[in-house]
């Protein structure tokens, strides 16, 4: 087969045109996914600041019977692995998971070390730095956001608090959520993408080889014919409609032959 032109033209063209879309394939799916998880944090980030508000006037009012009724109610919608609340110390003050109150919190734990790596802990945290995965313990994949409670004006001046208005951190709000769905819809994207990329595979591979076929292949085998069927038929016509190089070619082997067929004659 390699032996062949067809050979030669027809096989790189399908490596170039496999390895371009598998190329294309890896970058677009890595950005797709890139855009989903962040998606994802921001979601997960605006349900922190909306436990962070709802959570806010019981804090102050120090109800902590209606902390936890909050938090339990977050708990329990779809795709909510866990809500808790630690103090400062890393002591768990309120929790969906009633095992967990007054725990002490691992400050070098996954989603902890972002803030404690240094010996002077973070305040101030980004969207991605907030975010954190890991495997539960049945083996799914939860997004975890940490965000930071910081002390206001309302807080350093109420009176059930004691807490002074150079502090700036109360405390720490820890949400995570099920990655269940982001994971089914990018599984489902990706093979989406393999499907559709297989197809333009396909089609553009025959439309190449179609191409190729028509202007190089179908033109290079009437000359072949033509030179061929020349050695027994010295007055046969060069064919037409050949494209200009092949053209060229033809009627230098039809002058060559002319030729050599005079020289025959005379000799």
């Amino acid at each position: 087969m390699f032996d062949k032109i067809a050979g030669r033209a027809l096989v790189p063209v399908g490596i170039v045109v496999t390895g371009f879309l598998v190329v294309c394939f890896v970058l677009l799916y890595a950005a797709i996914k890139n855009v989903v998880i962040h998606d994802s944090v921001g979601h997960a980030n605006n349900l922190a600041g909306i436990v962070l508000k709802s959570t806010r006037y019981a804090m102050l009012k120090s109800d902590r019977d209606l902390n936890s009724t909050i938090i339990r109610n977050i708990s329990e919608q779809e795709g909510v692995e866990h809500v808790r609340i630690f103090s400062k110390k890393g002591i768990v003050a309120f929790s969906s998971k009633p095992g967990e109150v007054n725990r002490q919190v691992d400050t070098k734990a996954e989603g902890c070390i972002v803030c404690h790596e240094k010996q002077e802990p973070m305040t101030t945290l980004g969207n991605m730095q907030k975010a954190r995965t890991f495997k539960n313990s049945l083996g799914k994949e939860v997004l975890a956001i940490t965000a930071p409670i910081y002390n206001e004006p309302e807080c350093a001046n109420a009176a059930c608090h004691v807490h002074p208005a150079s502090q700036k951190v109360l405390g720490i709000l820890d949400i995570g959520l099920s990655q269940e769905a982001t994971l089914s819809s990018l599984s489902s994207i990706k093979m989406q993408m393999v499907l559709f990329s297989l197809l333009t595979l396909i089609l553009t591979t025959a439309g190449v080889i179609a191409l190729i076929k028509l202007s190089v292949l179908v033109p290079m085998q009437k000359l072949q014919e033509y030179t061929e069927r020349s050695e027994h038929n010295s007055n046969l016509k060069h064919p037409a409609n050949l494209p200009y190089e092949l053209d060229k070619i033809a009627k230098s082997y039809y002058f060559i032959r002319n030729k050599l067929h005079e020289i025959e004659k005379k000799s």
